[in-house]
């Protein structure tokens, strides 16, 4: 194998080679699809913003025109899909169709730096990336947005180095695109466009690739800024919406001596995504390849850049600025850049420990890329608990709890099939919007209490059949009165019913 490895071979046909690692992509991927289930990324909203879209099509030009605090393109690609597949796997093939493509502009990213070979292992260790898994067989838009990130940094790479246009403005396209899907995709337009100015010899031809990518860049944040600005007087009013929520989920979660654990959680938060998730044979060589760029080949300081800054910058937020909370998905486009490095960082421990010690930290590398996410995968899946709903979030199994589940399964069959109602109680969790989601019942048959009308709605509808959660929002109302296994709301009483279990209850109006 290492021998493969170091010695010259013929590179085989790019489009046979492309096929296999498509296909290596596509199995691990298959292998989850059946039994993952929407559950973390806002999934399940999206999904229901996108059916809404369908119901309606129109641009969405604002937070309050449809798409609330996410892109709009992702409700696009979604409601597109909803017209041909049901609402529980529609933005799951998305997500499925844009994750196993990511290795085209990968593969082409890291050929371009260090050849074929050191493109093939990217790839490969791309497949097996567990959190990557869950992300590409779910909902959530993280998959399709680092496939467009992964293209903005293939063609940005081939635009500084041939010195053309085209990929130049092929890469401001595409981050236009994934500007539309989110917002974490803004950062990169300052950033990719001062690049040309610090390491191209000809400072006036780096002038006019920063200003061209950087004015090519603009046209959807300015559309989009403009919209926000007519709408909500604000044109930054999503972001500073997604801010408010993470400064209120910090105060929250924090407070005394909790705000110090927060500040070394989010100071370890990017490095521990890349080790955990990646693998730390590979996390290890992509860090090591990474500082042997940085050192020695001076045209590949941006992507190291494209890399650190932003870790820097989020780090700086969680652990000193204490205003935002790190979530593992968060993470993604800074932890795949480690890929393109990992043949390098390999190739640096062979010469500087010899063929031998090679083999092993390959060995080791490969072992521990396929059997974390493998050990993972099986201890989360359908367990609840500990340590485990911790990791959920990065493994490759994306499981809703089990009492959820069999609730929303038999919601399905009783009331949602049957023409009937229900009221859905509001749950800190958020285990009310899945529950919803899997029941499937259209929103004129559902009265939440989420809703800002909620009493009034339930006094017109009084649905038949009512869930209520554990420490839920229902029984903190005032006109509200849980008796034992009756509960009271107004005038009208409901009993709950055997064969489900905590923290859901399930209940039918006497």
């Amino acid at each position: 194998m290492l021998s493969a490895v170091l010695e010259p071979q013929r590179e085989p046909s790019p489009r046979l080679l492309l096929g296999l690692l498509l296909v290596a992509a596509l199995v691990p991927r298959l292998a989850v699809f059946p039994i993952n289930e929407n559950l973390y990324g806002d999934a399940v909203v999206r999904t229901e913003l996108a059916e809404r879209w369908v119901e309606s099509p129109h641009l969405i030009r604002s937070f309050s025109d449809g798409a609330q605090q996410f892109g709009p393109l992702h409700l696009y690609l979604v409601g597109a899909v909803l017209k041909g597949v049901d609402r529980e796997h529609a933005g799951r093939a998305v997500s499925l169709l844009f994750g196993v493509l990511s290795v085209v502009p990968l593969f082409a990213l890291t050929r371009r730096f260090f050849g074929w070979r050191a493109g093939v292992w990217a790839c490969l260790a791309f497949s097996v990336w567990g959190m990557h898994l869950q992300l590409s067989t779910t909902a959530a838009s993280e998959a399709v947005a680092l496939f467009f990130m992964l293209g903005v940094f293939a063609l940005f790479a081939q635009a500084l180095e041939e010195n053309r246009f085209g990929p130049l403005f092929g890469a401001a396209m595409v981050l236009n695109l994934a500007c539309a899907l989110r917002y974490d995709a803004w950062m990169y337009v300052p950033l990719l466009a001062v690049m040309p100015l610090l390491w191209r010899q000809d400072k006036v031809a780096g002038l006019t690739m920063a200003v061209s990518f950087g004015l090519l860049c603009l046209p959807f944040p300015l559309w989009w800024m403009q919209g926000n600005e007519l709408a909500h007087g604000d044109p930054f009013y999503p972001v500073t919406y997604i801010d408010a929520f993470h400064q209120s989920w910090v105060a929250s979660s924090g407070g005394g001596a909790k705000d110090w654990w927060l500040r070394v959680q989010g100071l370890g938060f990017w490095p521990g995504s890349a080790l955990f998730t990646l693998t730390p044979g590979v996390a290890l060589l992509g860090g090591l390849g990474m500082w042997k760029a940085w050192r020695e080949r001076p045209e590949l300081r941006w992507l190291v850049l494209a890399a650190l800054v932003p870790t820097a910058y989020y780090t700086l937020r969680a652990a000193v600025l204490l205003n935002f909370l790190p979530i593992g998905r968060f993470t993604v486009t800074q932890v795949v850049l480690l890929l393109p490095f990992v043949a390098l960082g390999f190739w640096e421990c062979v010469r500087a420990w010899g063929a031998r010690a090679g083999r092993a930290v390959a060995g080791a590398s490969i072992a521990l890329a396929v059997v974390m996410p493998v050990a993972l995968g099986l201890s989360t899946f359908r367990v609840e608990g500990g340590w485990r709903d911790v990791l959920r979030p990065v493994s490759p199994t994306s499981t809703n709890p089990q009492p959820v589940m069999q609730a929303a399964r038999w919601l399905e069959a009783e009331v949602a099939e049957k023409g009937k109602a229900l009221v859905l109680d509001s749950d800190d969790r958020y285990l009310d919007l899945q529950l919803g989601f899997f029941v499937g019942l259209p929103e004129e048959r559902v009265v939440r209490v989420r809703w800002p009308d909620f009493r009034q709605r339930f006094e017109q509808e009084r649905p038949e059949y009512l869930v209520r959660f554990d420490d839920g929002a229902l029984t903190r109302e005032p006109w509200v009165k849980l008796a034992g296994r009756t509960l009271v709301l107004g005038d009208a009483t409901y009993e709950e019913l055997d064969g489900f279990s905590p923290p859901v209850h399930v209940y039918r109006r006497r």
